[in-house]
């Protein structure tokens, strides 16, 4: 069962380190649940797997103060976020709250990717660039997907923000897909079955938009991932429509679930100006002739490694004329830009996503809240 959060304690806005909150270092587990296939059942009553458990309790501890942040965090922001309001304050809120309730610590623990606030048939990858100042709709459909961080193990979850309730059946497929996708998942299962189930559910749902009727669709090159430390896709992508992929998930593995679902075409493409940014974790060792691509290297080592970061991070950072030494380090190879990924225009996009982990014993939906 989900361990409630401690929102009693907590000011408003939120400020108190969950640290304090939890001063036993003992923090609320996720959704838990069993493996259902016939050859995990003994996992749940196995005492060599429950001391396998034990033995990686300090880094579950981390996530699990990385999800805490991420449930009260967004509990606030759900209650505030109101049209009218800049893109950008909306980041401020999330990203100035997560800082204080995880006390960020330069690369020990903090944000761990820009906070994506895409609207509309934006469907990813979208946060303001200095200077952006874009205001909320009261008919826009904004994904709000932010991440938090201890010892580089990553928490990312995203919920949709609507205000008009005609949007409410793509909002409700793409939660009930997530959830399916979710609960589909464990040890030894294939990466496409999960792809199958997370199609069928979403395209089961239809919604009627000014007088048409849409098929929802997932969004076919949008995926989930696995997460290791320090870097938020691990290698493994989990589809959200069937195919061929036969790969396995695997005892001990942190994954993100998330699903897209689009009025438009199921397709994204990359568009409008990058903001996100992200060191590769295989970066070559490249001799760099530019002393300010040397000078940003520094600091992105420093401040923020191989976690994602974006241009309005590096000017609130002291780097305010970065742009022509990050595209020298993108040349080189060193940093890889994530542009907005979008839908047709005119479409509309929503998105929902979970961070789970395969413990040894069980499943746990580490971002799992009371919300969704």
């Amino acid at each position: 069962m989900l361990t409630t959060l401690r929102s009693e304690a907590q000011t408003n806005p939120p400020s108190i380190p969950i640290r304090l909150l939890y001063p036993d270092g003992k923090y609320p587990i996720g959704e838990i649940e069993n493996y259902k296939d016939e050859a995990n059942l003994y996992r749940s009553t196995s005492e060599e797997k429950r001391l396998l458990e034990r033995l990686n309790e300090d880094e579950l501890q981390n996530a699990r103060r990385s999800a805490e942040v991420h449930r009260q965090v967004r509990d606030y922001v759900r209650r505030n976020i109101k049209p009218g309001m800049k893109l950008v304050d909306i980041c401020n809120m999330i990203e100035s709250s997560v800082m204080k309730l995880v006390e960020a610590d330069g690369i020990k623990a903090g944000r761990a990717f820009p906070t994506g606030c895409s609207l509309n048939h934006v469907a990813a990858h979208y946060t303001p660039n200095t200077g952006d100042d874009t205001v909320l709709g009261v008919d826009d459909v904004m994904k709000l997907d932010f991440g938090v961080h201890v010892g580089g193990r990553i928490i990312d979850s995203a919920f949709t923000v609507h205000h008009n309730p005609k949007f409410d059946p793509l909002i409700q497929a793409v939660r009930d897909a997530t959830n399916t996708g979710v609960k589909a998942a464990g040890i030894d299962v294939r990466l496409g079955d999960i792809g199958a189930a997370i199609q069928e559910v979403m395209e089961s749902y239809e919604i009627e938009l000014d007088g048409k009727v849409y098929p929802i669709k997932p969004i076919q090159n949008l995926c989930g991932h696995s997460i290791i430390p320090y870097v938020i896709h691990g290698g493994k992508s989990v589809p959200s429509v069937r195919g061929r992929e036969m790969t396995k998930m695997e005892e001990g593995e942190y994954f993100a679930i998330e699903t897209f679902g689009t009025t438009g075409k199921g397709y994204v493409n990359e568009d409008m100006d990058c903001s996100h940014y992200m060191k590769r974790p295989d970066a070559p060792h490249v001799a760099l002739r530019s002393a300010g691509a040397k000078s940003l290297l520094a600091h992105i080592n420093k401040n923020h490694g191989t976690l994602a970061f974006c241009r309005r991070w590096l000017d609130a950072e002291g780097q305010p004329r970065h742009l022509m030494a990050l595209k020298h380090l993108v040349e080189a190879g060193i940093i890889d830009p994530c542009p907005p990924l979008c839908d047709v225009k005119g479409s509309y996009t929503a998105q929902f996503e979970h961070t789970f982990v395969l413990k040894p014993t069980c499943k746990e939906v580490l971002s799992r809240g009371t919300d969704y």
